[in-house]
């Protein structure tokens, strides 16, 4: 251990040790700011560099008992200052900054430490185990006074002591059905519990240490309060998962008959399908949205717990379960049954994607039919209307022509007042031809004009 390690050692015992319980808050590791030898340094590098020491492991020695609450805050930070400015203000000590992710104060012959996490945030006490033998100790905060910031996803009452044939007696007191022991450190611990919950809602373990130090005591509790909190978090996955794969089933029965339908023809109502699997794949991409964040979720907190339950490196005890054991047969199947409801999304939505794709094409090509059905009868009526007005224009040319004939023969017979020798029924009978030819090529020339660049007049 190094020389800085032995003196923050010294100090946590003379502070435990100390006859009247004062009240301080434990600074965070100050960032690197500023330079480097001189040179400017990167504007996220105190971030990265205070990641590492972001969750310390306390130094814990034995016996202790810690217990730790977490509550769903869904990352709302106001609600845990609220709470710790309140037992800041108890204890006349000053309240942590708004943006703290992790803080530490004395509390009695303990100590309270918060740590925010994404969705949730943890309140952990860690004091003396004093006589009472299970359930919440006296002197936790977790009292009356104590105002939640929400609800309680998980609680750990975590007892540590010497290993000796009086401690060992305590783990009958364990269910013998869910019973996980297993030996810890190369040997130097051993870690108990049965996942269940006692009267007070709380967890129960127990590690039995024969030599460990405190900081491998504090860094072992750490891990198995861990593997306890995620695995309940990335259980949550599985109601949602039941819950949706009913939906999903639905959806997929449904496709297939309206795939069957797709194939006859003749029964096919192709709009009506095309809305009807629109909402369907609406309904789906909805379903999967609001899942989205939960399943990516579990899974995430899924690979914590194995990475935590690897690093026990735990040794078997003949008779016994192991805790790496118990979770793979407990939690694995939960979790690919997330995975199974998460790609059976995925997958029917490409279904879906690709049925409408086919049902749109056939869509579209009903309605290219039925433009060219309508462009056929367009065509025909304009050329009835074609033949109804060349008919119209051959009546027009015969109409005009009687009145320009009947004006021809008036001005002949108002002439012959002046003596002409020619008739005026001769004259009349004479200008017919002659006006019914002046008025075709009139009528002519102004279809002409009027037709289209191109286009024969006549057609």
């Amino acid at each position: 251990m190094t020389i800085a390690g032995e003196e923050h050692r010294k100090r946590t015992r003379s502070d435990r040790n100390a006859p009247q319980p004062e009240t301080a808050a434990v600074e965070d590791i100050p960032l690197a700011t500023g330079t480097v030898l001189g040179f400017p340094a990167h504007q996220g590098r105190p971030g990265a560099l205070g990641e590492v020491h972001a969750r310390p492991h306390p130094l814990v020695e034995n016996p202790r008992v810690l217990v730790q609450l977490s509550f769903m805050t869904e990352g709302g930070s106001a609600v845990d200052h609220a709470v710790l400015a309140e037992l800041s203000r108890r204890l006349g000590i000053a309240a942590p900054d708004r943006h703290a992710r992790h803080h530490a104060m004395k509390w009695g012959q303990g100590s309270l430490r918060w740590e925010r996490h994404t969705e949730f945030s943890t309140y952990l006490w860690e004091g003396p185990l004093g006589s009472r033998d299970g359930g919440l100790p006296k002197e936790s905060p977790f009292g009356n006074g104590f105002s939640p910031p929400g609800t309680v996803i998980s609680g750990i009452r975590l007892e540590i002591r010497k290993w000796t044939q009086a401690s060992e007696r305590l783990i009958g007191g364990f269910d013998p059905a869910s019973l996980c022991y297993s030996l810890v450190e190369n040997g130097k611990a051993a870690v108990i519990t049965d996942f269940r919950q006692d009267g007070d809602g709380l967890t129960r373990m127990l590690i039995l240490d024969r030599g460990l130090t405190p900081a491998r005591t504090g860094a072992l509790s750490q891990r198995l309060m861990d593997i306890e909190t995620y695995r309940t978090l990335a259980m949550l996955g599985l109601p949602l998962a039941q819950s949706l794969s009913a939906r999903v089933r639905r959806i997929e029965d449904r496709l297939a008959e309206i795939t069957s339908e797709m194939k006859d023809a003749e029964k096919r109502n192709s709009q009506a399908l095309l809305v009807e699997l629109t909402g369907l794949a609406a309904e789906l991409e909805a379903d999967a949205a609001s899942s989205l964040y939960r399943f990516g979720a579990s899974r995430a907190y899924d690979g914590i717990v194995q990475a935590r339950l690897e690093a026990l490196g735990e040794e078997v005890v003949p008779g016994y379960d192991t805790w790496i054991g118990f979770l793979q047969r407990r939690v694995a199947p939960a979790m690919r049954t997330c995975r199974s409801v998460e790609e059976r999304q995925a997958n029917l939505s490409e279904k879906l994607t690709r049925a409408t794709q086919l049902l749109r094409t056939w869509v579209d090509v009903e309605v290219e039919k039925q433009n060219r059905d309508l462009l056929a009868s367009m065509n025909n009526r304009a050329r009835l209307q074609l033949r109804l007005q060349q008919t119209v224009e051959g009546l027009s040319v015969a109409a005009v022509s009687y009145y320009v004939v009947g004006l021809i023969g008036y001005l002949a017979k108002g002439a012959s007042v002046f003596g002409h020798a020619v008739a005026p029924e001769l004259v009349t009978a004479g200008s017919v031809p002659i006006a019914v030819v002046v008025v075709w090529w009139l009528v002519r020339r102004v279809r002409r004009k009027h037709s289209e660049p191109g286009r024969p007049a006549g057609e």
